[in-house]
Order: C-alpha cells, then structure tokens, then sequence
C-alpha cells in the first residue's frame, strides 16, 4: 500500500522518502497514493492536525489521524515509516509510573519487538528488557554504519556492568540518562561509578543526562543544584523544559535552559565547577 505521511512540523527524525510530506498537500505533481497517515509527535499540534485531514481530505483517499500525541499504542516498528532511517525503537511501554510521563498510560506493559536495523535507540525502558533482548539489540548494532546513540535514555537504577561492557564494546557515541525527580539521583550516582569502572566517563562525553527543570514548584535554585549535582555524578546535564499537556512552557525557565543545553555552556560550567 502507497502510504502518505503527513507532519505537521519538520524535526530531525522527520523521514525524507518521497511519499512524506510537511503540512500541506504539494502545489503540483501528487504521487499515486491509496492512504494518507497524519503522524503527531506533539499535543500541541493536535489541533493543526485536525486542519491537515480536512486539507488532504480533497486528495481523495482515506485520511486517518494518529500518533503519540494520541495516545496511540505503536505496534511493531517500521524503519523510515515514521521515522528517518537510522532511528529504532525494539521495544515499547516500561513498567514505571512517572508522574510527568505518558508512556504506561499510552504504551502500557513493556513489549519486546522484532529488532529492525538502526543506530539511535528510542526505546521508553531498553534496560527493563530481557537480556537475551538486550544482547541482541547491541548485536544488530555491531552491524551498523554509525556509533549507536541511546536517545531514548537508559534507567539508572537498572545499569548492570554487563550492560557497560555492551555499550563500550559497541563504541555509543552518547548514551542518556535522567535525573527527573530526587529520588534519580542515588541511582544516577551508583550508575556513574558503574560506567567509570568499566571505561566511560564523562570527559568523553558520552555519558549524559536529561535533567528535568521547570516543572511546579521548581526554582532556579534548586534546579541548578540538580545540573551540578549531575556533573559531580560523573554526566555531562543536559536541560529538559518541563511541558505541560497543551505544551506550554514558563517563557522565565527558557534562557535557563538554553544555558544548560548548549554543548560549549555546559563545557565551559563544568571546567568551572571542577575548579
């Protein structure tokens, strides 16, 4: 089947086939096409999708409207259906309940899928996998043109040394983590000796990690003191802005972050803190 997908914004995991397209249909030449898929990452463009189903409506074919934005649960992952070739999921849902985060309520229990080829793991929880799972991901990457990349993150408190020897053996070029709530950050601690111990440090910049900022009740502050405690953790931070639902942000928090994402910032604010 000929399968239109439809974005409402262009990202850098947007797929670039000729069958994919940002917002609305082209000026001119239409490829033959039996479906069209409008594909939202964000809530906030929920509505702006419900505009493009009516604009690629006058195509013709069956419009349908989908995503995470939806709640949508994925089913088994399509290389560069949805996402630019080269990013993977091979395993949804995680058996977390973070307050913040959608994923139970839309993936639900953790499902293992069939490994398809890539480089930059999405996966909501790989760690929670089974190692059988989890030793045959980082074998599908021994295959890869690229240093694998864990953009999905990795659960701290879930970091074994095998799994280190892994990620050295595979040469990640970043590997994340998370400092969302305090109770992260023993765990991030114990999994910062962890990656040490078995040759991955920060000065390589490849152990990292979202610290969450922003959200209620969070002050600069304190949000610094979590970024440096981050660095003395042995990651390089990295800044998430908290969102709520409708995708809104405190504009106050927005040069905050940008402070603390920014790869020479960060450099810099971590030579200074090791002084």
């Amino acid at each position: 089947m000929r399968i239109a997908r439809i974005f409402p914004r262009r990202t850098a995991a947007t797929p670039t086939d000729k069958l994919v397209f940002v917002n609305q249909p082209p000026m001119f030449i239409m490829p033959e096409i039996d479906e069209i898929h409008i594909s939202v990452a964000f809530t906030c463009d929920m509505k702006r999708a419900e505009e493009l189903a009516f604009e690629w409506g006058a195509v013709g074919v069956p419009v349908k409207i989908g995503g995470p934005a939806f709640d949508d649960p994925g089913g088994d992952f399509v290389p560069g259906k949805y996402l630019k070739n080269g990013y993977v999921i091979t395993s949804r849902g995680c058996p977390n309940r973070c307050w913040f985060c959608s994923v139970p309520r839309r993936e639900g229990r953790l499902r293992e899928l069939p490994i398809t080829d890539g480089w930059n793991i999405l996966d909501d929880n790989l760690l929670a996998c089974s190692e059988t799972h989890i030793r045959a991901v980082f074998g599908m990457l021994k295959r890869q043109p690229k240093s694998p990349i864990f953009t999905g993150g990795l659960e701290a408190k879930r970091l074994k040394p095998w799994h280190v020897d892994l990620l050295r053996e595979s040469k990640a070029k970043r590997i994340y983590f998370a400092y969302d709530t305090p109770d992260d950050y023993d765990p991030l601690v114990e999994a910062g000796k962890i990656l040490r111990a078995g040759g991955i440090t920060a000065s390589s910049n490849a152990a990292r990690a979202y610290v969450l900022i922003g959200y209620p009740n969070d002050t600069f502050t304190y949000a610094e003191n979590r970024l440096n405690q981050t660095i003395q953790a042995g990651f390089v931070p990295y800044a998430m802005l908290y969102k709520n639902k409708n995708w809104d942000v405190n504009p106050d928090w927005v040069p905050f972050q940008r402070e603390w994402c920014r790869p020479i910032i960060v450099g810099k604010k971590m030579k200074e803190w090791k002084k």
